[in-house]
């Protein structure tokens, strides 16, 4: 069977439906079908943590511009649906206990500052510094930039939870999270009122023709003709760009989350995303330490852990849950389902925030199962998406949102519709294009580029 489309997108997680959304409800584009075997926002977008930020590191203003397109766009569909996605504004939380960390909170938060995520407010003990304490819902009426609190007096009385030893923390606060899954939901059915089918199906093939893109073939040998193809495919972009005869700079890497119950109420249900910023050795009994040292296969639970464990509470003020992630194996990896999962993770993250939040400790030995899902971050070497068009006339490409997929996707889907349609683009386009790779200078900006903004 052959059928047409103006514009065919390949994928239907929160990428692929927020261009979809782009494409049909804002700028009016009509004969548009996604195509994915899977049912929509079901691959990796419902893995989420569902958080956002506007905190992320240069060089260039280019992240930290994406991201504040993407939440006003969030935010613009927050108002228009009476809040369905349940937007908020609590901020992350960075926590460390080194003394010497606090000079590198400042140094970041102060490079956040000159992108354009915000100013900098600091809180020593001084008098007149007053710190906004974060509302639990909404994100109306909350500060933007970055509260950096060293004052033992405030930590203690907003943020008392913490280890005891923690001497400095930053607050950043145009930052929270959503549901993801009535994001995507809202858009989608936006978009279909627009006109946007979904089409069941696994892409098996393109049809190219004196470089341009001419059909997408289907595994139950469907033909789409088109000459608008938009690979939106995840943790599967580098096998949908293959159809193309194109390989892409990325790879991908195994994340997991528990969902852990805390019943007895150790972290507030008013809580921020906690993140923990230093280096952690895992709290065992003289018992267990002996046992690990004897087992090969045990033995790297005594070693030092990388730093960013982080959790958040999920769930309304009656629910116990907590979300806890920690990639401490960051190894990239050809994804598979489902998912390989270490049986040791969830002791691992739990131990880990442990150090973070004492009163944690609480469950060991006696913790309740946790639910384990997770999914794989689609990212390139220096973890920037690649948004615009391939080399293909027609072929476009919104991916390697590694794991701000969700944060992202907006602006990301804006940015590729204003490319499509022929609009005007941002001054960050380029940074996104991949075509940023055959630029000698941003090829040697590589080998240094330091800090990749990943938790």
């Amino acid at each position: 069977m052959t059928t047409s489309a103006d514009i065919v997108i390949c994928g239907a997680g929160i990428a692929g439906v927020a261009t979809a959304y782009q494409l049909a409800v804002v700028r009016g584009l009509r004969n548009i079908v996604i195509i994915d075997e899977r049912p929509p926002l079901t691959l990796t977008s419902d893995k989420s943590t569902e958080c956002y930020r506007n905190w992320w590191p240069g060089p260039g203003d280019a992240m930290v511009a994406l991201m504040n397109r993407s939440i006003d766009i969030l935010e613009q569909i927050a108002d228009d649906s009476g809040n369905r996605i349940a937007l908020n504004r609590r901020g992350y939380l960075y926590a460390t206990a080194n003394p010497a960390r606090t000079a590198d909170f400042e140094r970041a938060a102060l490079e956040a500052e000159a992108l354009g995520a915000g100013a900098l407010r600091r809180h020593a003990g001084q008098p007149g510094s007053g710190y906004q304490p974060l509302a639990s819902d909404g994100f109306r009426g909350q500060p933007t930039g970055a509260d950096l609190i060293t004052d033992p007096q405030l930590l203690g009385r907003h943020f008392g939870y913490l280890a005891k030893d923690t001497v400095a923390v930053v607050h950043a606060r145009r930052c929270g999270w959503f549901s993801a899954q009535q994001l995507g939901m809202t858009m989608l059915e936006r978009a279909r009122e627009h006109g946007v089918r979904f089409v069941s199906g696994r892409m098996t093939g393109v049809d190219v023709a004196h470089s341009r893109v001419r059909a997408v073939r289907l595994g139950d040998g469907t033909r789409i003709t088109t000459d608008t193809l938009v690979l939106a495919a995840g943790p599967l972009q580098q096998a949908a760009a293959r159809m193309l005869g194109i390989d892409l700079p990325m790879f991908c890497e195994r994340h997991i989350k528990i969902m852990f119950d805390d019943f007895l109420g150790i972290v507030p249900r008013d809580a921020p995303l906690l993140i923990w910023t230093d280096p952690i050795r895992l709290a065992w009994s003289d018992e267990e330490r002996e046992l690990f040292a004897s087992d090969p296969e045990l033995r790297h639970l005594l070693e030092e852990f990388p730093s960013g464990v982080h959790t958040r509470p999920e769930g309304g003020s009656s629910s116990h849950m907590l979300l806890i992630l920690w990639t401490y194996d960051a190894a990239p990896v050809e994804p598979t389902w489902p998912l390989p999962l270490d049986p040791h993770y969830p002791e691992i993250a739990l131990r880990g925030l442990a150090r973070m939040i004492p009163g944690l400790s609480a469950y060991f030995g006696r913790a309740p199962k946790p639910q384990v899902d997770g999914g794989y971050y689609a990212k390139t070497r220096e973890n920037r998406p690649l948004i615009g068009p391939l080399p293909i006339d027609g072929a476009y490409i919104v991916g390697a949102l590694s794991g701000y997929g969700l944060m992202a996707a907006c602006g990301a889907a804006d940015l590729c519709a204003s490319t499509i349609s022929g609009g005007a683009l941002p001054h960050y386009a380029p940074a996104f294009r991949l075509d940023r790779y055959a630029d000698p200078a941003y090829r040697r900006l590589l080998d240094n580029w330091g800090e990749s903004g990943q938790l």
